[in-house]
């Protein structure tokens, strides 16, 4: 499964559901972030990440991967 780190993850959701993606309803939230489900239209799910706001930092490799 796919993850993408995203900064609004109820805009993404919003912007997704506007494109008639299907996005399931649970938002699952821990001390990891925000989390949430999709699936494009191939039937492929993917999982939207929104970091928490204070106290993450992304590793050496997320950073390069930006």
């Amino acid at each position: 499964m796919l993850n993408y780190r995203v900064k609004d993850l109820d805009g993404m959701l919003a912007q997704l559901r506007r494109g008639r993606v299907r996005v399931d309803k649970k938002v699952e939230e821990s001390e990891y972030g925000r989390f949430a489900w999709a699936t494009d239209p191939e039937g492929n799910r993917f999982e939207l990440w929104e970091p928490p706001k204070e106290g993450y930092k992304p590793s050496e490799k997320e950073i390069q991967s930006e």
